[in-house]
């Protein structure tokens, strides 16, 4: 290998690690890893100031082709401008939602409806995560439904743990069905210009397989430590149960912020028919949003997770560093060749692969790096690449599942757990989420093999 190529490989190792860690908030060794790839790999080592403005990509926000692509794949290469608008807009919106306490009605709606008992709370709230994750960030699913949870299991005296455990799975799994609702499948829908309805064709199928095995493994493991009283016998009468529309702090805006949302689910379900980009529609939601909040606006845009937004943009920077490099295209000619471009092999090794790798690293990062491996394998072995596209969204989103690390609304879901007094193992985590998760992925390659080999 060159030079350039080992330290493009050691940046991004260092990168890496550094997130894993979590000693510091991933935004800063993302943009500290883009900072040394500009400046090391692309000026002193390849001397080729070029490469910096092709990776940032700053051109192509000028172009109209960019906003409304028509029926044409808006395919992406360096920072992933598409990704990063359409997750801005989308926290946007969704900051509007939750200060008119949207998700805290819906979720004591759904515990109303059963009648607040616990075995059907599991069910019905297992559903309504991996359904709201079909269409908004999974992060915030789980945000939003664990602290209800957590108010539900002090009203109701049982652990919630169990029931955020599955939470979490459930809003990985939903989120792998479409492709605004896991991360990893915003990057690999914007990168190679896939739609929702390729998703929700392709791997939506697949995902409720998972998900309603998912519901029954579930069950199975939770049932019984749901029905042991968790401290002393809940006292509380159906008239003391919290009411749905107590949550709501502002009727009107409430209505408002509802219509917005559905609106904006409306033109991601029809983005490829009306030749709308993903970027263009989070741009929409954030405007009608703050639009409606008016004298609101500016607190909703300093609660959007800025951070989260740097660190997309420092880590595509650092992944376009590797494939300016040709270390990526390395990586897919090795794979291409331990296959021998068969595609009843290159399955599995990208499923498997992302899946264990997303276990144990977040599976944001890896998601982006394998993007452009897949490009290039399919464009040098022959190989579908919508095949690997689908193979490598729902290898990262259900192996993200297995640990309390492996994608960001685990990270999410447990840190509010243990901040509210229920703190989540690894061990008690991976109890139940190692085998649940071992077997959507046996599952996922099964029907991948039968449907696309």
């Amino acid at each position: 290998m060159s030079i350039e190529q080992i330290v493009a490989i050691a940046i991004f190792v260092v990168m890496f690690i550094t997130i894993v860690t979590g000693k510091v908030h991933r935004f800063i060794p993302a943009l500290i890893g883009a900072g040394l790839t500009c400046i090391v790999v692309f000026l002193a080592l390849m001397r080729e100031p070029g490469e910096i403005y092709h990776v940032l990509n700053l051109s192509q926000l000028g172009q109209f082709t960019f906003w409304v692509p028509g029926g044409e794949r808006v395919e992406s290469h360096g920072v992933n401008w598409q990704t990063i608008i359409f997750i801005g807009g989308m926290m946007t919106m969704v900051e509007g939602l939750g200060a008119v306490g949207f998700f805290r009605w819906l979720c004591l709606h759904v515990a109303r409806l059963v009648n607040y008992r616990v075995v059907p709370i599991l069910i019905a709230f297992m559903l309504l995560s991996g359904f709201l994750s079909m269409f908004i960030d999974s992060i915030t699913v789980l945000l939003f439904l664990s602290s209800v949870t957590i108010e539900l299991a002090r009203l109701l005296k049982f652990d919630p743990v169990p029931i955020i455990i599955a939470e979490i799975f459930a809003a990985n799994t939903g989120g792998s069905a479409t492709m605004c609702g896991d991360p990893p499948n915003i990057i690999i829908g914007t990168a190679l210009g896939y739609t929702f309805t390729d998703f929700a064709v392709n791997t939506g199928p697949i995902a409720w397989v998972g998900m309603i095995m998912t519901l029954g493994l579930f069950f199975v493991f939770f049932r019984k430590l749901l029905t042991v009283p968790y401290g002393h016998n809940s006292d509380a009468s159906p008239t003391q149960y919290p009411e749905p529309g107590e949550a709501i702090t502002n009727p009107l805006l409430f209505r408002i912020n509802t219509a917005i949302f559905i609106m904006v689910v409306i033109l991601l379900v029809t983005h490829a028919e009306t030749g709308l980009s993903v970027a263009l529609i989070g741009c929409i939601a954030a405007f009608s949003t703050l639009l409606a909040a008016a004298a609101q606006a500016p607190r909703i845009i300093r609660m959007v997770d800025w951070r989260t937004l740097l660190f997309f943009l420092g880590l595509f920077v650092c992944v376009g560093g590797m494939e300016a490099t040709g270390v990526l295209k390395m990586l897919a000619e090795y794979i291409g060749d331990m296959s021998g471009g068969n595609l009843l092999l290159v399955i599995p090794i990208i499923l498997w692969v992302s899946a264990f790798a997303s276990g144990i690293v977040d599976n944001i990062p890896f998601a982006a790096t394998m993007v452009p491996v897949i490009s290039s394998l399919s464009a040098t072995q022959g190989l579908s690449l919508d095949t690997l596209a689908w193979t490598l969204a729902l290898g990262t989103d259900i192996g993200g599942n297995a640990t309390p690390i492996g994608a960001s609304a685990n990270v999410v879901g447990t840190a509010i757990a243990e901040r509210e007094g229920y703190p989540i193992s690894w061990g008690r985590f991976c109890k139940y989420a190692v085998p649940a998760a071992i077997m959507v992925v046996a599952m996922c390659h099964l029907l991948l093999i039968v449907r696309y080999a």
